[in-house]
């Protein structure tokens, strides 16, 4: 089938495919389309990684569009909305409008109404259902990318739900469900009534197999010797890809394994680097360097400028971007990763080296294999369409009897079915709590019946399980004032914001309880604290030597605490409570000015973990602030006076990451921590000083640079933000250089650090 066959289509798009060097469509897209893709026709496509999914969902979009329709496309990850918003917008030449929406959980998100193709998260659009976004009524098709992740029992839950809503929203609803080859992918397209294309087809060949000793060992029966001598098996892998003009994908167990394997592989990839290609990573490693100050980023940096990287959660997304940009234009020869990698990302290699098939499990207390469909995943990131003649995945055995268990469990083995997770109580409690604040359900037994529409009710096979953790969650949101459950079910208004500000109800039951123990103005630890134990928070782990430090410093802080500290004979519960602590303390660091690097270290995380921790103590703080102002219109005095500006102050300054008196400054656009610092010790303590400061001193205070001085006085609203023939003040650049040696090193880092996000 060629693109001139397709139709309804908008005009044109048939003949840009064309242009892009699709003369004939794959297989599994021929198939969509017999299957009805371009004419609203429901298709659950299990097919494998770089088999042309992306353009099965154009094609149920563009068409949608074409028909006047609305489509909206779910993506598991913040980091894809932005790439698939990117692919999309090749299409607004065609008049096609493509929004974006991630942030923001308790907006509606109304701006969208007025784009044809709409990217967001499923957790967004669960939000977006939640607080009555009206174009959600108009929506004609909907694309559900990784759809095999409603295994997953965090994000899982979400996507079943969301789909079910909006289903029941739009009974008329087309929807496509992209999906990894599963187990169970009929199942899949009964539960959405949906046609099923199934196969596992691929432009490439992919080739697997294990690597035992000297050997390669194909599954086509094929053996190849490795020249390693007495290189690590690893690195002898990565040299033979390089040898071949290829690339490499490196899966290993944890952050540590990582950045310790890209250490180790730069010494192999260095060596294949032309001069051009050693300029370009120069300028691509000075970019890392500038995202962040600290160790991590450093040594990410040291790694790329010889042509290797590694990439896990606790970098910042503009590193991990970077990093993915540098593969992607072949710059960057090998990335050692964690399996997170493996979910979505747009890093096709041409060889995947599976190194470690194991990993640690805390539920388990020990090691434990990988599942075959998370393997499958990583294995699918091999071989790249018109750039590989074709991908080849390979496992490493350490002796023969791994060898052939490697073979049995991975290579020749079926992916696991997928499972649905939505019965877990967490799941449950802020999904049902939604659902009744959202009018899907006014009574038990519809609650009941539009939890049956979820994958989880098509696979159960235990009778009264659904019905019964049902019971129990309604029992916790009544015994919380979040549902009224008489003759019918009816959200408070307290619930009612709850589910808007899409907290989990037991981190609001938590944050209620806490504001209710106020007595007076809350600190800011006591803010901290309060948000770090909720289950929303994940919780700094407390490392061997740290139960006698915080229990010491919890007794110190007890009286900031907002609500009754545990006994220390509470083993759990006191573990948690200092857990909390830790994290507390964290933000307590952080908002001191602390220098990014003291923080990593002291606390053993990564600069993106940081972030993470920040931007999760933001929204739940900001939620505080809502349940404050809720709580009061309710009871009148259910919170002290003084509470909610106390929450809002402790807010921005986790926001800017800055002391109090340095809260106006760093709220002008590009200042953020160290230059409002800079500019305050320079005199300047206001956005009124800012405003009328005197060019001189400004540029001091900011080093000399001038780019980013006239920007900030701009922003300010100064009268003359031009600095031509301006010269620096030296002694606000003598107070601005006082001012980071006390408070936190600038580093190579400057203003682009963690510190100075906006």
């Amino acid at each position: 089938m060629k693109p001139a066959d397709l139709s309804g289509l908008p005009e044109g798009v048939p003949e840009h495919l064309q242009s892009q060097g699709i003369e004939e469509l794959y297989p599994p897209q021929a198939e969509a389309v017999e299957a009805g893709i371009t004419d609203g026709e429901s298709v659950v496509a299990s097919v494998p990684t770089a088999s042309g999914k992306t353009l099965i969902a154009e094609l149920a979009m563009l068409s949608s569009v074409a028909r006047g329709g609305t489509a909206l496309y779910i993506v598991p990850l913040r980091a894809l909305a932005s790439e698939k918003k990117a692919e999309f917008e090749e299409f607004e030449q065609f008049g096609v409008s493509v929004g974006v929406s991630t942030g923001n959980y308790d907006s509606d998100g109304d701006w969208l109404a007025s784009k044809d193709v709409i990217v967001a998260t499923s957790e967004k659009v669960d939000s977006l259902v939640r607080n009555g976004a009206q174009w959600v009524d108009d929506l004609s098709c909907v694309v559900a990318d990784e759809v095999h992740l409603v295994d997953d029992p965090n994000r899982g839950p979400t996507l079943e739900v969301t789909l079910a809503k909006l289903r029941r929203i739009n009974p008329d609803l087309q929807t496509v469900a992209l999906s990894a080859t599963v187990g169970n992918a009929g199942e899949m397209a009964d539960w959405l009534d949906a046609t099923l294309v199934d196969t596992d087809w691929r432009p490439i060949d992919l080739r697997k197999g294990v690597l035992y000793g000297q050997a390669l060992h194909f599954d086509d029966g094929t053996e190849r010797e490795l020249q390693r001598g007495n290189e690590k098996e690893t690195a002898a892998l990565v040299r033979d890809t390089l040898d071949d003009d290829g690339s490499s994908l490196v899966f290993v167990n944890s952050r540590r394994n990582a950045e310790a394997a890209a250490k180790r592989l730069a010494d192999v990839t260095s060596e294949f680097l032309t001069p051009e290609e050693r300029d370009e990573l120069a300028d691509v490693a000075a970019e890392i360097r500038d995202v962040s100050d600290t160790e991590t980023s450093d040594d990410l940096a040291d790694a790329v400028a010889d042509g290797a990287a590694f990439h896990h959660a606790g970098l910042a997304s503009e590193h991990r971007s970077l990093v993915e940009e540098a593969f992607r234009d072949r710059l960057v020869k090998v990335i050692s990763a964690t399996p997170t990698l493996a979910a979505g990302v747009n890093t096709p290699s041409r060889r995947v080296i599976v190194r470690d098939w194991r990993r640690y499990d805390g539920d388990v207390g020990g090691m434990t294999p990988l599942d075959v469909l998370e393997v499958h995943q990583m294995f699918g990131r091999a071989g790249r369409p018109g750039l590989d003649p074709y991908g080849e995945a390979v496992l490493i055995a350490k002796n023969h009897e791994e060898l052939q268990e490697l073979f049995d469990q991975y290579v020749w083995a079926d992916p696991e079915p997928v499972r649905s997770k939505l019965a877990a109580e967490p799941a449950l409690r802020t999904h049902i709590l939604a659902t009744v604040a959202s009018g899907f359900a006014s009574t038990e037994a519809e609650l009941l019946q539009f939890l049956e529409r979820t994958l989880y009710a098509t696979q159960t096979d235990e009778t009264g399980r659904l019905e019964e953790v049902t019971g129990r969650v309604l029992e916790y949101l009544e015994r919380n004032e979040f549902l009224e459950r008489d003759d019918r079910l009816q959200a408070t208004g307290l619930g009612h914001r709850v589910s808007q500000l899409y907290l989990d109800p037991m981190s609001a039951a938590e944050i209620v309880d806490g504001l209710r123990a106020a007595d007076g103005e809350p600190t800011a630890m006591g803010l901290y604290h309060l948000v770090a134990r909720t289950p929303d928070m994940y919780e700094l782990y407390l490392r061997s030597g740290d139960r006698e430090e915080y229990t010491e410093l919890a007794y110190e802080r007890e009286t900031e605490f907002l609500g009754s500290m545990p006994s220390e004979f509470e083993d759990g519960r006191f573990e948690d409570w200092l857990s909390a602590l830790k994290t507390a303390r964290l933000l307590e660091d952080w908002t001191s000015e602390l220098d990014e690097d003291r923080i990593t270290e002291r606390y053993g995380v990564g600069p993106g973990d940081i972030r993470g921790k920040v931007e999760t103590a933001e929204w739940l703080l900001n939620a505080a602030e809502q349940l404050a102002m809720e709580i009061r219109r309710d009871e009148r005095e259910g919170v002290p006076d003084g509470v909610t500006t106390a929450i809002r102050e402790t807010r921005k300054r986790v926001e800017y990451g800055v002391q109090e008196e340095l809260l106006d400054l760093a709220g002008v656009r590009n200042v953020g921590r160290k230059r409002a610092r800079r500019l305050y010790e320079a005199g300047i303590e206001s956005r009124a000083d800012l405003r009328e400061a005197d060019p001189s001193v400004v540029l001091g205070a900011l080093r000399g640079r001038r780019k980013t001085a006239e920007k900030i006085l701009e922003n300010a609203g100064h009268q003359n933000p031009s600095l031509d023939d301006v010269e620096a003040d030296a002694g606000a650049e003598a107070d601005a250089n006082a001012a980071a040696t006390d408070t936190v090193d600038d580093g190579a880092g400057g203003q682009q650090s963690l510190g100075d996000f906006e």
